[in-house]
């Protein structure tokens, strides 16, 4: 790289290190005002599906992978944290880990199945083993079938704050989003990020300068779905309930939506995307099935004015990285 090169890209990264962190000041004040403006369970469901969009972003909008079944580990994950606070007793803290690592598991095993597909059969057999796992959520005892998981006890976290209380249960629920969303962020923007947008960019090329994109892909898959059940395992227990809803085709589907109103490929779009949807299910409920009419309508909007969605349309717009 010459001087002139160096001189260039220390301003542009600078800029782009400013314009995030502006955008992260504003959101996580938003995020401390939001119970005192919002209903705490509402905001809470958001940031439930704002860390599930984020991580499905991860691999759709950074490896190029489109997974149809991410549900699969949302909402396994949500049946696993419910059982064990439910069935064991555990702790929230060990119930939301307990679910986080069946994901984990759930989605190396998906993974090693999906990743040397690529493309239409990529998404297919991800949709195929999500609606596998349907049939058995639907059958299996441990899941309770159509009536699924209720009752689930909230606790006290650590054995110390008790999750009945409304905003404590916010503060641990966001406590735990912005981790999630900070890690995100640090995966998107470290060496081993760079290689996932390789593979999207030029797959072949990645191959061919000596990375075995396989293997970096099923890490990002594995990754996705273990962020995934962390966000499954949070939602069970802000509304102590697990249930079909969670793994069925319909979930994933709803994520593809939010993470491309939002923007697909940024940082903040999945949030505002998952902010928009939860947002448009809620105030608008008395609408009844006519709130789907109503989101595909959004959604071709969105594809017509906003083709990079509302963060990325935003982002282009004042020429910086959001």
């Amino acid at each position: 790289m010459t001087a002139l090169d160096n001189a260039t890209a220390a301003p542009a990264r600078r800029e782009t290190d400013w314009s995030i962190a502006v955008a992260a000041a504003a959101m996580v004040v938003f995020l401390i005002a939001a119970p005192f403006m919002l209903y705490p369970v509402f905001v809470m469901k958001a940031l439930c599906f704002a860390l599930f969009a984020c991580a499905f972003n991860l691999l759709i909008g950074y490896v190029g992978l489109v997974s149809f079944g991410h549900a699969l580990f949302f909402g396994w994950a949500s049946y696993f944290a419910a059982y064990s606070a439910k069935a064991w007793g555990l702790q929230p803290e060990l119930a939301v880990l307990v679910g986080t690592a069946a994901a984990a598991m759930l989605g190396l095993i998906a993974g090693r199945v999906a990743i040397r597909r690529q493309g239409i059969y990529f998404a297919m057999i991800t949709l195929a083993l999500a609606q596998m796992m349907y049939l058995v959520a639907l059958r299996v005892k441990m899941t309770g079938g159509e009536d699924g998981i209720q009752g689930v006890l909230r606790g006290r976290l650590f054995g110390m704050f008790d999750l009945n209380n409304e905003m404590t249960m916010y503060v641990f629920v966001l406590a735990v989003a912005l981790a999630g969303f900070f890690l995100i962020y640090r995966i998107i923007n470290s060496p081993f990020g760079e290689v996932l947008k390789a593979i999207r960019e030029n797959e072949q090329r990645a191959i061919s300068l000596g990375y075995k994109t396989d293997d970096y892909k099923l890490v990002a898959f594995v990754l996705s779905a273990t962020l995934a059940g962390l966000a499954g395992s949070l939602k069970a227990l802000v509304f102590q309930l697990a249930s079909l809803t969670d793994v069925h085709w319909t979930m994933s589907g709803e994520v593809v939506l939010m993470t491309l109103v939002g923007g697909l490929g940024t940082v903040f779009g999945p949030v505002v995307g998952a902010f928009l949807i939860v947002a448009m299910e809620n105030y608008l409920a008395a609408f009844g099935q006519w709130v789907l009419v109503i989101q595909g309508a959004v959604f071709v909007i969105c594809v017509l004015a906003f083709q990079r969605g509302v963060v990325g349309e935003l982002a282009a717009r004042l020429h910086v990285r959001l």
